[in-house]
């Protein structure tokens, strides 16, 4: 039986599955492409932690889940919805449907009169803290990984962005300002400096200080090198009608090298902070 509903009720959310749930497919996403859309709306990747279809996996999850971020993730559905099917709703377009243009019209009527101010586009502290999780950055990777086969363009630009991730994470979670426009080598910087794994951090008292101001430097140097090669061959920028796509090995060079980056920095990172909650 599903949960209680104190928000949104029962029969409201399926007003929503309607909308969304195609068959077991929800709207255009593939399996992919919707666990990484609901692991950023929620923190969540719906079809990994259910191991069903997407329509499925939805269903699964607005009956068990957390009533706060159900609401979060039908909101950001509806948005997503909004930009890219206004041929369903919009009775001028070839693609109209009544079917879901009335079903729209609901579902927006719902959210515009839920109640406590907005709580449907806002997570709780709590959940911003599971969010910015290891086990967030471990769904982030798991997709990322599985895309190397699917679409190495894609990946590639994707273990760029999971490097400022978890930078920009950290950097808050420590309350760190930084420019939200700085490139990764900036923020990789900060970031090393903040838990004090930099290079100018290492005492030369130390007698393997060359080696680890060496291993140090590497490590800063494979975010600006990932970065460069999303520049030119990754999903960040457009490519001219000649372009073609590096291989697997290539992506696979990228994604390896950003998630050994990332296991290291977030490994730091949780080593620091339960250093400092020690007696």
């Amino acid at each position: 039986m599903p949960k209680t509903q104190h928000i949104i009720k029962f029969n409201q959310i399926r007003f929503f599955t309607s909308l969304f749930n195609r068959g077991g497919y929800v709207l255009d996403f593939s399996t992919t492409d919707f666990d990484r859309f609901t692991l950023n709306s929620i923190g969540i990747a719906l079809c990994q932690e259910y191991g069903l279809s997407k329509g499925k996996s939805l269903e699964a999850f607005c009956d068990e889940g957390d009533e706060l971020k159900v609401i979060k993730l039908l909101s950001d559905l509806l948005a997503y919805y909004e930009e890219w099917f206004q041929e369903e709703i919009n009775p001028e377009k070839h693609g109209y449907s009544e079917k879901y243009s009335d079903l729209y019209t609901k579902c927006k009527k719902i959210l515009t009169e839920l109640p406590y101010n907005n709580a449907h586009i806002t997570l709780s502290a709590e959940t911003i803290k599971e969010k910015y999780s290891s086990n967030y950055l471990n769904q982030q990777i798991n997709l990322m990984v599985k895309m190397i086969d699917e679409n190495p363009t894609e990946a590639i630009g994707k273990s760029k962005e999971l490097i400022e991730t978890c930078c920009k994470n950290i950097l808050e979670n420590e309350k760190i300002e930084y420019d939200p426009k700085s490139d990764v080598n900036t923020l990789i910087k900060l970031t090393m400096k903040t838990l004090e794994i930099h290079v100018d951090s290492v005492s030369d008292s130390n007698p393997e200080a060359e080696t680890i101001k060496k291993i140090l430097g590497s490590l800063s140097g494979i975010a600006g090198g990932i970065s460069e090669l999303r520049n030119s061959h990754g999903s960040g920028h457009g490519k001219d009608i000649n372009y073609q796509g590096l291989t697997t090995r290539h992506a696979d060079l990228a994604v390896g090298s950003s998630v050994a980056l990332v296991k290291y920095l977030w490994d730091t990172y949780e080593w620091r902070n339960n250093q400092k909650q020690l007696p």
